[in-house]
């Protein structure tokens, strides 16, 4: 039963590397970001991609839903836009006498919400239901949205003017936050050769939503023993008890430490987690929810409290 189980994972895997090989074809220089990616949608999570404009934050999303031939529809958020443009609304058709509903953007597989700290909190929550329950509420009406469902958000480390920080509660909610830095000179020397006649690749369809859900069901199955679990409570604890910590990880942040180092696990073919798969992840999981005493801002930085956190935590 073991061996069987092993070769439903290296069937898997095999799919899931098939799309981290094309994706990165097309979008050279990122490849931990893209493979990060992968490993939030094999875990159902979102994500908030931070990065300076102009290193294709766009282009990887939208390749890796051509890649996996998934549903998607991108926003341009801005600080005239409504909750009804992201969810849709129930508009009166006065020929019938009755009310219709229009389906907004979120109701697809994969939703770019770009530059989503341009608009406005009452915007930004309307994602919340829709990230949380894979469902929209409109009066009282609830519908479902199609599976698999993941929300990539992207926001401009520099730009302060004109935008709005994300509440805490939707910032909690995206599984992990993923930052997309310049490439190394030899990659952007191909990236120049590659694109520089304005000539575009073809992207192949290599996979499809079911094979997303597929990984997801085997992702949850991945074994995780005590210590790991003991592991991963350590790390928690250790944030919330930090000297100059304000705000430490939250139970959700601790379960999706565990689904991110089993899908970490299953993207290199193993049947169980170690804690290398945990120390991967977890500064992608960690680095957004953590909040500095304001005293520590001035000094330090979230991601070296973070490494800190992570060197500093004994493995059980």
């Amino acid at each position: 039963m073991e061996s069987l189980a092993e070769d439903n994972i290296s069937i898997v895997r095999q799919i899931l590397v098939a799309v981290e090989n094309q994706v990165k074809e097309v979008v050279i220089g990122q490849d931990d970001v893209v493979e990060n990616l992968l490993i939030a949608m094999m875990s159902g999570g979102h994500v908030l991609v931070e990065g300076y404009p102009g290193l294709a934050k766009t282009l990887l999303v939208k390749t890796l839903a051509e890649t996996l031939n998934c549903r998607f529809n991108r926003i341009q958020f801005t600080p005239d836009l409504m909750p009804s443009d992201v969810i849709g609304t129930k508009i009166y058709d006065p020929k019938s006498g009755e009310f219709y509903v229009r389906k907004g953007p979120v109701f697809t597989n994969i939703l770019l919400a770009d530059e989503i700290n341009r608009a406005p909190p009452k915007t930004q929550s309307a994602l919340l239901e829709s990230m949380q329950e894979r469902q929209v509420t409109l009066d009282v009406e609830s519908y479902r949205i199609p599976e698999p469902f993941f929300v990539f958000a992207t926001q401009n480390p520099i730009e302060q003017e004109g935008t709005y920080p994300l509440p805490e509660a939707q910032v909690d909610r995206f599984l992990m936050k993923l930052t997309i830095i310049y490439p190394e000179r030899s990659k952007e020397e191909t990236i120049l050769e590659k694109y520089g006649g304005n000539s575009t690749l073809q992207i192949k369809k290599v996979a499809d939503p079911r094979d997303i859900m597929m990984a997801q069901e085997f992702t949850r199955k991945i074994k995780a023993r005590k210590p790991i679990i003991t592991y991963i409570l350590d790390l928690v604890e250790r944030t919330r008890n930090h000297q100059d910590v304000l705000l430490g990880l939250s139970t959700r942040a601790a379960l999706h430490l565990l689904i991110t180092s089993k899908a970490k696990a299953l993207l290199s073919g193993r049947t169980y987690t170690t804690d290398h798969d945990v120390k991967s992840v977890a500064p992608h999981v960690m680095r957004h929810r953590i909040m500095l005493k304001p005293e520590a801002t001035l000094e330090r930085r979230v991601e070296d409290v973070v490494k800190e956190i992570i060197d500093e935590t004994p493995i059980p």
